[in-house]
């Protein structure tokens, strides 16, 4: 049985003005190349299918002519919502895909057996047993009682998600033992997992957002796989506990690492082995810094095979003088290059130049999340604002901003 991971798809994301549509489009054919190429029995996306609730038309059409392609190719799908995917815009046409071998949950709930799930492996019998666990959102699994402090609220959840997976795990030993099965449980999550500390016992975690799941609270299943963190990563150095990332850079920060999806393989309920396989870079993207001598040299090295594709760039000017044609500057350099300057910054030299040219710094230069920061700062200079609560201030405002963009795109 092999079993391909993957996660955070957001389809229908706009980055900074730009579409993202043809490289989802080219990592969805990719992806169905991959399946015929390893074999694949079984494909789990664990979460954010799409990028917002409200996705446009042609995600969701891609979307749909993915799971056609799939039951195509005889190749089971399972599908679990994310913090960014609408319940309601999943669940609608859940009972069709049913017919395309596409398993779809949207959300989680008391009834446990629905969440248990069988996996068939291309010779139609059962091969695993997947306990689907979908982003999990506070309402679903506790009731706020009158009089909690927010610390209880953060723990009871914390109990409730961890017993929510033994609830899921139980069920799904009870249906293996049952009929006999000698295939693999995989289970699934959408959240914020930290590897187990001797000196943190106990983790906060957020109402909604789900931020620090303890590791060990997971079950013993054969693989876990996960998803909402976009780096591919290991959870708490256990190697079945495991994030995909994100199949495409969804900022210029994530260009620092190689993206990838997951092959786990199994023989019978034996974990054989898990093979990443790196995803390519379907839009060429860059990041420059330096000097505007370094910068001119750095663009010169820029690669020039992908012809048809501009390369979509993140400029950083490290600067000791202000330069107030900064933007002219950089447009001149570039003009004749098949690039697309996507963000430009500034970055000086000392602190009292930072101070002396922070009022001169255009609105051109800063996007809105650094106007945001900015304002932040001054915010939690004069009141000291709990680290805690300044990430999920910073979180909701990203959140905000990403709805507010695609509306401008549509």
């Amino acid at each position: 049985m092999k079993i391909l991971h993957t996660s955070d798809w957001h389809l229908g994301q706009h980055f900074l003005t730009k579409s993202r549509k043809n490289e989802h489009q080219a990592f969805l054919y990719w992806l169905l190349e991959q399946v015929s190429l390893h074999q694949i029995d079984a494909i789990i996306v664990a979460g954010d299918i799409f990028d917002t609730g409200t996705p446009p038309s042609y995600a969701r059409e891609m979307y749909n002519r993915f799971v056609v392609a799939m039951d195509q190719l005889s190749c089971s799908l399972i599908v679990l919502g994310g913090n960014h995917d609408s319940v309601a815009m999943l669940n609608e046409s859940k009972s069709l895909l049913a017919c395309l071998n596409t398993q779809v949950i949207a959300n989680t709930s008391d009834a446990v057996h629905e969440q248990v799930l069988t996996l068939n492996n291309r010779q139609g019998e059962v091969g695993a047993i997947v306990c689907a666990v979908p982003f999990i959102r506070a309402r679903d699994i506790v009731l706020s009682a009158a009089g909690e402090t927010g610390i209880e609220k953060r723990q009871i959840l914390g109990e409730a998600i961890k017993q929510h997976y033994t609830s899921i795990y139980d069920a799904a030993l009870s249906l293996r033992e049952l009929n006999q099965w000698n295939v693999p449980i995989i289970a699934t999550g959408h959240l914020t997992a930290l590897g187990v500390s001797q000196s943190e016992s106990v983790r906060d975690i957020y109402i909604g957002s789900l931020d620090g799941f303890a590791a060990d609270g997971f079950p013993p299943a054969d693989y876990i796989a996960l998803g909402h963190i976009h780096r591919p990563q290991v959870v708490a150095k256990a190697e079945h506990i495991r994030y995909s990332g994100s199949p495409i850079p969804l900022s210029f920060d994530e260009l620092k690492y190689q993206k990838q999806v997951i092959v786990v393989e199994f023989t019978q309920a034996k974990r054989k082995q898990i093979i990443p396989i790196e995803v390519p870079l379907f839009q060429p993207m860059a990041v420059l810094k330096g000097s505007l001598d370094e910068i001119a040299k750095q663009l010169t090295q820029l690669p020039t095979g992908e012809a048809d594709l501009p390369t979509w760039l993140f400029i950083e000017v490290h600067m000791q003088d202000y330069f107030s044609d900064l933007q002219q500057r950089i447009q001149k350099m570039t003009q004749d290059l098949h690039v697309e300057v996507l963000r430009l910054k500034r970055a000086r030299g000392s602190h009292q130049q930072g101070i002396e040219s922070e009022a001169k710094e255009t609105l051109a230069e800063l996007t809105p999340f650094d106007v945001f920061n900015k304002r932040l700062a001054i915010e939690n200079n004069n009141q000291a604002i709990a680290k805690a609560q300044v990430e999920r201030i910073k979180t909701q405002f990203q959140h905000i901003l990403c709805e507010i963009e695609l509306k401008e795109a549509e």
